[in-house]
């Protein structure tokens, strides 16, 4: 599933070039998301220039005058542009080496700026929600989240607060979207990496510089990631249609039976099971 910066990443693409864009028509091949598209979903946008794109937690949100439209890409959806008939949507340049096949574009937007905005979604979990004269922070999907954890208010005033007298490790205190919202198996594991800090570790036990640690480093792992475009594993790109490349830059994540990345360490990369997702961590030097 996406996380954070592949979100992100997609936002950001999305408001360079739909931003300001009038929704001239919708074509709907396939209504049958996670929730199913329903029957005023074109007359609601149709006519509509698209203010802004934000993007909270792991959601994307498009502003209209009065409304927005909440889309999850859930594990496998991917949004792209392309500027031909969708039935030629393979020929173009951005597309020649997309293993994406057509019977999963299941929602064109034809857009005012001679470009169609695609959404492609091979297990169909993810979904679209248009909400009317509501706040943000009113929409059900985004009303019980935490805070971003880029945001300032992240720091170790909060994070002490957060963890007090909770008896959980802390993979699951990162991954609770009610406390730090965004973030996943991979930024997480990857952050505790650098922070030396074991997944089980339980969250009351650690030290205020091991929390100050844990802060910066997942910080550190986000921006680095939306600067190299995100993670690949299976299925993410972007929406010129390409890989991202912070895989490549994997201290733990997938890395299971591998030695240690860290020259110092002899350690081995080991897979557990936490809440039911997978966690890597080095035996060695995370404790």
């Amino acid at each position: 599933m996406p996380e954070l910066p592949e979100v992100e990443i997609v936002k950001r693409s999305l408001s360079k070039i739909a931003n300001k864009a009038k929704i001239i028509d919708i074509k709907i091949k396939n209504k049958n998301l996670r929730y199913k598209i329903p029957k005023f979903f074109k007359k609601k946008l149709l006519n509509h220039n698209i203010l802004r794109v934000s993007r909270r937690s792991k959601y994307i949100i498009f502003h209209f005058k009065n409304k927005f439209l909440l889309l999850h890409l859930g594990m496998t959806g991917k949004l792209l542009f392309f500027k031909k008939k969708y039935t030629t949507i393979f020929k173009t340049s951005f597309y020649h080496d997309l293993n994406i096949l057509p019977k999963h574009n299941h929602i064109f937007f034809i857009l005012s700026n001679n470009l169609t905005l695609v959404y492609n979604d091979v297990r169909r979990f993810g979904f679209f929600k248009i909400y009317e004269n509501k706040k943000l922070n009113e929409i059900s999907f985004l009303s019980k989240l935490g805070v971003e954890p880029l945001n300032k208010k992240i720091n170790y005033k909060y994070f002490k607060k957060i963890i007090k007298n909770r008896k959980k490790n802390i993979k699951n205190i990162l991954m609770d979207q009610t406390l730090i919202c965004g973030l996943g198996n991979i930024y997480v594991s990857e952050a505790l990496f650098l922070a030396k800090i074991n997944p089980l570790r339980l969250s009351y036990s650690l030290k205020n510089r091991e929390i100050k640690n844990i802060i910066k480093n997942i910080k550190l792992i986000l921006k680095l990631s939306i600067a190299k475009g995100g993670s690949s594993i299976k299925d993410f790109k972007n929406t010129f249609g390409k890989n991202g490349k912070f895989q490549q830059y994997f201290n733990v994540y997938g890395r299971n039976n591998k030695n240690c990345s860290r020259t110092s360490c002899t350690g081995e990369i080991k897979k557990i099971l936490i809440s039911n997702r997978s966690s890597f961590y080095c035996s060695s030097c995370q404790k």
